[in-house]
């Protein structure tokens, strides 16, 4: 298959006055298309890969050639990653449904659990990724760094937030705390919720 950018299930100033305009442009149209670019360079030779979809290319890193292997990491870890970030950003969507049971129950209440995700986004050195993920019908927070993605250490992402200065610094510049405090006023909690049923 040749990757293609997905469209965005809204208007780039859908989420301001949180996420700019501008930044989710730029983010969308130019640093997500260039990983899209990237990984159909890399595995456009390479016809066992052809059928494989970013996600699948991440799982299965093992299964690519090592002379593309860092670049389908790198390229098709940021494809997956921001197709994944694109669906679960959206305002006024209250918390609740069974991941809202399964984040207190984790965490026992909601502000603990975005006190300890907030602190490992905000904690994260350089760039990369805070995610809340199901490990073995568990859930976890973790951090990945770069483009990596839990899909490679066998674990199912229900939340991601990107951390690269490219998301936040037109806006907030070095206040990643900031980006991240707003972060959680655009979450689609039923999308969240939607991928943590798939999880099951």
């Amino acid at each position: 298959m040749t990757h293609a950018l997905p469209k965005l299930p809204y208007a780039y100033d859908a989420l301001e006055p949180y996420i700019d305009a501008r930044t989710m442009e730029i983010h969308h149209t130019k640093h997500h298309q260039t990983y899209i670019d990237k990984l159909n360079a890399a595995v456009g030779d390479v016809p066992d890969l052809k059928d494989y979809s970013a996600e699948d290319l991440i799982k299965s890193l093992d299964k690519v050639p090592d002379k593309i292997r860092t670049a389908v990491r790198n390229h098709g870890g940021g494809h997956a990653n921001h197709s994944f970030f694109w669906p679960i950003l959206k305002k006024d969507v209250g918390f609740s449904g069974d991941v809202a049971d399964a984040v207190k129950k984790a965490f026992g209440d909601f502000e603990t659990f975005k006190k300890n995700f907030s602190n490992a986004a905000a904690l994260l050195f350089g760039s990369g990724w805070a995610w809340l993920v199901v490990d073995s019908g568990r859930l976890e927070i973790v951090t990945t760094p770069n483009q990596d993605s839990p899909l490679s250490q066998g674990k199912t992402p229900v939340l991601g937030l990107d951390v690269w200065e490219h998301a936040y610094y037109l806006k907030y510049q070095n206040r990643r705390p900031e980006y991240i405090e707003a972060f959680f006023k655009v979450i689609n909690w039923e999308k969240v919720n939607e991928h943590f049923k798939n999880a099951h």
